[in-house]
């Protein structure tokens, strides 16, 4: 069910709002760019800095505009398993077909709390895509823990941010090959496929939608010297986003596309003149501007 690119999609704001006539037209400019699924109010979603009410209104709105071309998958994150199962539930009701679930992030869980919070999530009905970023999380669920929640009928998948290509290999032993291994690094979305992977939640998308979505239909045909092709024009952009902020990055260049706003919400702020014009240089080795 979720495979290929699938963009983890910016809210867009406008005056300090949250700006739903770009982001339905959003949703629309990715589904004809060839995205093959969407993924609203994640990080790059700025979700930590939405209300309650404004990440259920994205979700719906993404739902309803998506109107089933493709997989929405939702940003159903938190560190508090109450909250964690209200996302879960909310996503459900407006039509989502699968949540993001994060690893529980500042309170440092063990695997026997991982297993909980997820199995809690899971119960809900809807089915979960685990999100592992020990990065941010601080907290790393390992290979044989995914394997004991893959075991839950609603727990599908994985949103892997670990930076360790090998651990593609190691799931597979522990959760199936079955079970849905999408990459959340965009530098090694390639690596990460040739693994065993089927596709990246990706931050870069949201600027080279069209690139991102035919690197990955390349890969699925088993074109790997056209996907490195895509890498080839992508990473310096790949980089360049995250050179300080990833959203930051992702919505500055969606602004010289025309596409939003690079308004993001603080404690984050705009990128400095140096990384704007990294972001640029980077756009036009990629063929997006001239």
């Amino acid at each position: 069910m979720f495979k290929g690119s699938l963009p983890a999609l910016v809210t867009p704001f406008e005056d300090g709002k949250v700006d739903m006539r770009t982001l339905t037209a959003l949703v629309d400019w990715h589904v004809d760019q060839g995205s093959h699924g969407l993924v609203p109010v994640g990080t790059t979603g700025e979700s930590p800095t939405l209300s309650h009410a404004e990440h259920d209104a994205v979700v719906a709105a993404v739902v309803e505009t998506v109107a089933g071309r493709v997989p929405v998958i939702a940003g159903a994150g938190s560190n508090n398993t109450i909250e964690t199962v209200r996302l879960v539930k909310a996503a459900k009701a407006a039509g989502a077909d699968a949540a993001l679930v994060v690893t529980p992030y500042y309170n440092k869980p063990t695997q026997a709390g991982l297993v909980a919070h997820f199995t809690a999530a899971a119960d809900c009905g809807l089915p979960i895509v685990i999100y592992n970023i020990p990065g941010r999380s601080v907290v790393d669920m390992t290979p044989e823990t995914m394997g004991e929640l893959s075991r839950h009928e609603m727990i599908v998948g994985v949103k892997d941010s670990t930076g360790d290509v090998g651990r593609v290999a190691r799931q597979r032993i522990t959760c199936g090959a079955d079970f849905v291994q999408v990459s959340g690094e965009d530098p090694q979305a390639v690596g990460f496929h040739a693994m065993g992977g089927v596709g990246c939640i990706s931050v870069t998308a949201n600027v080279a939608p069209s690139l991102c979505a035919q690197m990955q239909d390349a890969m699925a045909a088993g074109d790997y010297a056209a996907a490195r092709g895509f890498q080839d024009r992508l990473m310096p952009l790949h980089i360049a986003i995250f050179a300080e902020t990833g959203v930051a990055g992702a919505k500055y260049g969606m602004s010289l596309l025309k596409k939003c706003k690079a308004d993001v919400r603080m404690p984050l702020v705009g990128l400095t003149d140096a990384a704007k014009a990294q972001v640029r240089d980077a756009m036009v080795h990629a063929g997006l501007l001239d």
